[in-house]
Parts: structure tokens; C-alpha cells; sequence
């Protein structure tokens, strides 16, 4: 079960490099002179028709029960794209006794593994087969641009279920030897009805992570996609129909998460939560859990992540991978690059050549082709990045380049750099989540360990260097779940993704995501006269 890197910056020049040895609407004026590479023009069209926007419910699009409906809107612009059925406390109850009686009494927990794993092979083939109409609503509704969408995430979509497919007839339990006549086996069972409530920057990307394994267990699924992004589950969850699944396996309601999504954590007969999120809003999905049913909950959550760079580092190539790990989908990423460490003999050359690559940034329409980044997901992270940025100026960090929004229509904001960034500020603990670099300069390893550690995160970093021994000592030192060497952002369906401290609880991806959705059951036989032990 080999799988390739599905997304990620790997710089050629250093694959095998190891081993050798003031206030914003204060500042309209002054930053004019700060400019990126492609004008706003009037937005595309997308060719994709919408057909997909009510609750799918035991084999069947419904409207919610309210009969309500709320609009997903094009960050473009900011204009309604769709009205989507609303769901609430009691289209949870109807979904989750949907998945119930689909588990307790229905085919897909008596179909052979394999037969599993057929369903999940041919829904992975209907994606590359629509894989132009998911790209399309991915970035429409998104922003994220349409090079990315179908270069990246729309293949990564289909090769994440290709890989939980091959993962559902190999999951097996064990013989276990025991003191005195008794025949021990351990059974490793599908948990049951999985609530999963994905987030709103990585849609796609998230409902493989999530349905995957829960799908490969054997379980069914009760999944709450977000307000700002439902479109693609729902037409994800269509072609999961065309493949077979059968009814009630899969079923998703689209909502808001003080209703539908509180209904689905705090549920009774949910036996198992996964989110990907907030740090603050993790808090109150734990919480739910723990007073209704005390049901497992494994949690994808917030990041500060530091990118290092050492004083040995290729300048250049450092320049531009850690431009990636910062600007990677507008910013809006949980393991980010967000904290730059900077050694204090390079920190000058990378500094200039950090700001002019942030200047050549393209920022455009996402379906326009060359354009590197879109807009921001809606006007409140839009406003909430603006406010970070504020923040910055006014707390004397130096501001390179960027610092407002990028033309007038929709939630567009410039590429933007900080320098002269200090531990203490909240540019440099607050998870951002936007196109907002912020580089900080050090002197010695263990300071920057120290530094790099002293937040309540800890879901990724990044380490530069060419010395096999700093390498040692950083990735040993850093408290994450994921550092990267010479690279960032390489994610693979087979490597384990997840965070220490506040940055979450359990792994996704790889053979950890299992276990999420196991039970192990042991089972003692006495043995009467037997011929061994």
C-alpha cells in the first residue's frame, strides 16, 4: 500500500542535501509602493452547474425539516452561489437514525471487506471522471485556485480512497498467548455511527480524511460539512450513490455549528466524533461528547508552526519554500509556516529576498491561469486578518510589504511581511490564518527550540539546514507532530498527521486513522485437554 506525496514543496536542490556534513487605514498612501503581479478583472464564470444542495439522508437528497435554507457565497465577490438546506437538531436525529439502522441491520457491516473496498475503488474512479465539475465548485466556492484544485486536490481526493480502500480487507486482529488453557484472539470492530464535521479549507481534502478510514472500518457516517463550503461533499456524496454505497452508510447535513453540529456531538447515539478546526471550537466539541455519551473524540486543530532557518541554508531556495508554507492556500492552513526563524548571519539577505518574492505574488481571480493566490474564504476571516495585521503595525513590528486588502471587490489581502517580530506579540502567537509572514530572528539551536516551543501549539514545523546533526537535534527538540526537513508541506495518504498540546488529539491519515474507527475486543476461550499452550 505505497502511496505518493500528494501535495508539498520538495526542492529539487535538496533531496539528497542531508548527511554530508503603524495602523492599516492609517497607511493607505504609504502602501501604495507595495504591489503584487496581476490586477483584479472582472470574475469568471464557472462553466459548473450546482444540482447538489439539500441534506443527503439515507440514500436520498431531502430538504431539511425547518424547510430552511441558507447561501454559500463566492468569496470573489462575495455574491450568493446557492441557497443550501439548513439543518438543525432534529435533521441530525434523522441522520443518525439513518446511519444506526444502516449499521445495526443493514449490508455495508455484512458485505465482505473486499466488496468494501470495491465501492470505494469505483467512487475514486467516478472522481476522475467528474473531476473537472468537483475542481471547478471547489475553487467557486472556495477560492482557492483552480490550478490547485485540479492539480492537487481533486487527484488527491481519488488516491486517499484508493488507499483506505486497500487498507479494508488487512485490518485483522490478533492470536494472543495467554498463562494457562485458554484460546485468546483480539477482534478489531468498526465502532459504529461516526459523527465528522470538516472544515471549510480543505473540503475535499478533509472528507477523505475523514470518510476514508471510517468507510474501510466498516462504519457508517453521519458528516457535517461547513456553512461557507458545502458544495463538493454533497456532490462527492452523489458519486458515493453512483458506486453503490449503500443507503445510510454515508449522510451529510449541511448547517451551522451551534445547531447541527452541537446536535452531533452532544448525540447519544453517535458513538464516535472527528473534527477538524478551531482550537476553540475543539474545546467545545470535546466537551459535548464527554457530557452526552462520553463518546471517543479525535481532534484536528490549530497551529503556530515554526519554519527554521539555519545559517547553513541555500538562501534562495529557503526564500521560496518558506513563502510556500506560509501562502499555501491564502494562508488558510492549520500547520502553516506562520513563525520564520531566521538565523541572525543570513536574516538580511533572506529578509529582502522574502519581501520581493511576497511582491511578485500573483493575486487574482483563482480560475485565471498563473494566478498564485485567491480571496480569503468570507468577509469575517477577511475583516479577522485585517485586524491581525492592525495588530502588528501598532505593536511596532516592521511592515515590508502588503498590509491591506488587494482591490475592491471581494476578500482579497495582499501578500503581507513582518520583520523585527517579536515572541511577545500576537502577530506571533495567534493563529492567523492568512497570507501574513512574520520573520523573526535568532542565534543558537537550543534558543530557537526554546522559542519555536513556547506556544500552545504544536501541529507542525519546518527545519532548513544542510547539517545532518542540526537536523538531528531540531526534529528531536520541536514539540509537533510533523516536522518537515528541507521541505514542507508534504503530505502523503500514508503519513500520519496530527498535534501535541492544543493542536489536537489522535493522528489522521496512514494506518494511525484506524484506530480511530476500531474496537478491539478480546476474546478468552478455555480450552479443555489441549495438545499445546
Amino acid at each position: 500500500m505505497a502511496a505518493r506525496r500528494l501535495y508539498g514543496f520538495i526542492p529539487r536542490s535538496l533531496s539528497s542535501s542531508i548527511g554530508s556534513r503603524g495602523q492599516r487605514s492609517c497607511l493607505g498612501s504609504e502602501l501604495q509602493r507595495f504591489s503584487t503581479a496581476a490586477a483584479l478583472e472582472e470574475p469568471i464564470t464557472p462553466s459548473v452547474k450546482v444540482n447538489y444542495t439539500q441534506l443527503l439522508i439515507d440514500g436520498k437528497f431531502v430538504d431539511s425539516a425547518s424547510g430552511k435554507t441558507f447561501p454559500t457565497l463566492d468569496p470573489r465577490t462575495g455574491e450568493v452561489i446557492a441557497n443550501v438546506a439548513e439543518g438543525n437538531a432534529e435533521d441530525i436525529n434523522r441522520a443518525v437514525s439513518a446511519a444506526r439502522k444502516a449499521f445495526d441491520e443493514g449490508p455495508w457491516t455484512r458485505m465482505s471487506a473486499y466488496e468494501r473496498s470495491r465501492i470505494m475503488l469505483k467512487f475514486a474512479d467516478l472522481v476522475e471522471k467528474h473531476s473537472d465539475d468537483l475542481a471547478t465548485l471547489e475553487t467557486w466556492n472556495s477560492g482557492k485556485t483552480y490550478e490547485q484544485t485540479t492539480k492537487i486536490e481533486v487527484p488527491d481526493l481519488a488516491r486517499l480512497f484508493r488507499y483506505y480502500a486497500g487498507w479494508a480487507d488487512k485490518i485483522h486482529g490478533l492470536t494472543v498467548p495467554a498463562d494457562g488453557p485458554y484460546h485468546v484472539q483480539t477482534l478489531h470492530e468498526p465502532i459504529g455511527v461516526a459523527g465528522q464535521i470538516i472544515p471549510w479549507n480543505f473540503p475535499l481534502i478533509m472528507f477523505a480524511w475523514k470518510v476514508g478510514p471510517a468507510l474501510a472500518c466498516g462504519n457508517t457516517i453521519v458528516l457535517k460539512t461547513a456553512e461557507q463550503t458545502p458544495l463538493t461533499a454533497l456532490y462527492a456524496a452523489n458519486l458515493f450513490l453512483e458506486a453503490g454505497l449503500p443507503p445510510g452508510v454515508l449522510n451529510i447535513v449541511s448547517g451551522y455549528g451551534p445547531t447541527a453540529g452541537a446536535a452531533l456531538a452532544s448525540h447519544m447515539d453517535v458513538d464516535k466524533i472527528a473534527f477538524t478546526g478551531s482550537t476553540e471550537t475543539g474545546k467545545i466539541v470535546q466537551e459535548l461528547a464527554a457530557k452526552s455519551n462520553l463518546k471517543p473524540v479525535t481532534l484536528e486543530l490549530g497551529g503556530k508552526s515554526p519554519f527554521i532557518v539555519c545559517k547553513d541554508a541555500d538562501i534562495d531556495t529557503a526564500v521560496e519554500v518558506a513563502h510556500f508554507a506560509l501562502f499555501f492556500n491564502q494562508g488558510q492552513c492549520c500547520c502553516a509556516g506562520s513563525r520564520t526563524f531566521v538565523h541572525e548571519s543570513v536574516h538580511d539577505e533572506f529578509l529582502e529576498k522574502a519581501r520581493a518574492r511576497a511582491q511578485r505574488r500573483s493575486v487574482g481571480d483563482p480560475f485565471r491561469n498563473g494566478i498564485e493566490q485567491g480571496p480569503q474564504i468570507d468577509s469575517e476571516q477577511f475583516e479577522k486578518i485585517l485586524r491581525y495585521i492592525k495588530s502588528g503595525v501598532e505593536s511596532d513590528a516592521t511592515l515590508e510589504c502588503g498590509g491591506d486588502r488587494f482591490g475592491s471587490k471581494g476578500y482579497y489581502i495582499q501578500p503581507t511581511v513582518f520583520s523585527n517580530v517579536k515572541d511577545d506579540m500576537v502577530i506571533a502567537q495567534d493563529e492567523i490564518f492568512g497570507p501574513v509572514q512574520t520573520i523573526l530572528k535568532f542565534k543558537e539551536v537550543d534558543e530557537v527550540i526554546k522559542r519555536a516551543n513556547a506556544t500552545r501549539y504544536g501541529l507542525a514545523a519546518g527545519v532548513f539546514t544542510q547539517n545532518i546533526d542540526t537536523a538531528n537535534t531540531l526534529t528531536r527538540g520541536l514539540k509537533a507532530g510533523t516536522v518537515w526537513v528541507n521541505c514542507f508541506d508534504v503530505m502523503d495518504a500514508a503519513i500520519p498527521f496530527g498535534g501535541y498540546k492544543m493542536s489536537g488529539v489522535g493522528r489522521e491519515k496512514g494506518v494511525y486513522s484506524l484506530n480511530n474507527y476500531l474496537q478491539v475486543k478480546a476474546v478468552v476461550t478455555a480450552l479443555k485437554n489441549p495438545a499445546w499452550l
